[in-house]
This record gives C-alpha cells, structure tokens and sequence, in this order.
C-alpha cells in the first residue's frame, strides 16, 4: 500500500472526533498528499490544519437538515476531481462507515468505476467513553452496545429503528445526532419501557477544547442544559 494518496483514487477517510491528534497514520498521510480534499462540516479546523498547503479544499457538509450542497453534488465532485487524475480524500467526521452516508458513496463510485479506499476513524462514542473513563460494555452492567441515530426522515425525530418495548437493560444506547429535542426523546424512552432513572450523558464538541459533559439521567435531562452542536448521547446503567 502506497503511503501517499494516488492520482485518480477517492480516499474516504475517517477524520476522528475533532481532536487531531486521535488521527490514524494512515489519514494523516493522505491529508498531507491528497490533491483535493471534501471535509463534511463536523470536521475539525485542527484537522483541516494538517492538509497539504497545495490541497483544494471544497467544503461539502450538510447541517441540522439544511444541506448547502447535495449528495448528489458531493457524488459529482468526486467523479470531477478524480476522472481528472487528482487524487481525492472525502473526509468524514468519526468513522466514514458509522451514520456517514458512506454507502451511497460507494455504490456511486463503484457505478462509475472509480477506484476508492475506505481509511477507518474512531467515532465520537469511543473517544467519549475515553474520556470519561467509562467503559461502554463493562461487564457487571452491559453486555450489548448499540448505536442509533435520532435523525431518521426530514424533521422527524425518532429512534432509528423504531424500538419494540425497551431496549436490554444490560445494553448501552449510544445516539448520534439526537438534534436539540432530548427531552422528548429521553420521553419517547420511558414510554416505551427503559427506567427513567437510567443514567446517561450528553456530550457537546467532544474531544475538543470546547467540549462539554452534561451526566444526568432519562428523567431528569433539560435541553437547556446541553451544550451546542455537535452533541452525542450516552444512556444506559453502565454510564455513570
């Protein structure tokens, strides 16, 4: 495996939480070689800081809904940039595989015969756990990990997929892109069967200077408490 990025190649890279320095090696290099580089928004400037000075950069991320650019239009930028030799890394916040549409990206590239390369990130929920000293599967008290999104359908809030009954109480749920309407969800929850005592922690900007740790539990969470965008959720026996 080369260790620069190679004319005419689509790298999606996974670029962490938003630290730097939690970085692989392997993005690192690409960052630093690739003609062009398309971050999504979550993408951190420290990040960013570390591409090549030559390196176009094109700013492609969509928020809270609003996208400025299509997935359609990302698609086209990536069948642009590396028809025409350029090599090209599709940075991604986290891990590319993990709620990064990382799919339609490759069907897309696959369609159109561009080779690509998928680089792995550590996803937010890891560098959390990380630093909150907090294992996510301890043994007295999760057995199961499970990842959701609450970002489902155009403005539509709900689990993802919708939960039959509560989820396992030896499991922890871990909500990426829960949107600003906790209260709710944490509602929809209890409604559905989960302990309203169940603790849990809403982390703003992880791994960032400014980041933010709200710990309180299902019952007693307050959106006016958690810290801005991007937040993840953490709930279940084993955060405490």
């Amino acid at each position: 495996m080369s260790t620069s990025a190679e004319p005419g190649v689509v790298y999606l890279v996974g670029a962490g939480p938003g630290d730097p320095e939690l970085l692989t090696l392997r993005a690192l290099r690409l960052l630093q070689t690739a003609d062009v580089i398309l971050p999504d928004d979550l993408v951190s400037e420290e990040v960013l800081g570390l591409a090549s000075p030559s390196a176009f950069v094109v700013p492609v991320g969509k928020r809270c809904g609003q996208p400025r650019i299509t997935q359609a239009e990302i698609h086209e930028l990536m069948r642009e940039h590396a028809g025409a030799g350029s090599s090209v890394v599709r940075l991604k916040s986290g891990d590319p595989l993990i709620f990064g549409r990382a799919g339609e990206e490759i069907d897309f590239l696959t369609a159109v015969g561009i080779p690509f390369e998928i680089v792995p990130g550590i996803t937010t929920a890891f560098a959390v756990a990380a630093e909150l000293k907090t294992p996510l599967t301890d043994r007295s008290s999760a057995s199961k990990l499970i990842f959701a999104t609450a970002h489902h359908a155009k403005d539509k809030l709900e689990l993802t997929p919708k939960w039959q009954g509560a989820f396992p109480a030896d499991a922890t749920l871990v909500v990426y892109m829960p949107g600003r309407r906790f209260r709710q969800l944490a509602d929809e929850l209890i409604s559905s069967g989960v302990t309203p005592e169940t603790p849990c922690v809403a982390v703003s900007q992880a791994s960032t200077p400014t980041q933010q740790v709200y710990r309180t539990t299902l019952i007693q969470i307050e959106d006016e408490a958690i810290g801005p965008a991007p937040v993840i959720l953490l709930i279940g026996q084993a955060i405490r």
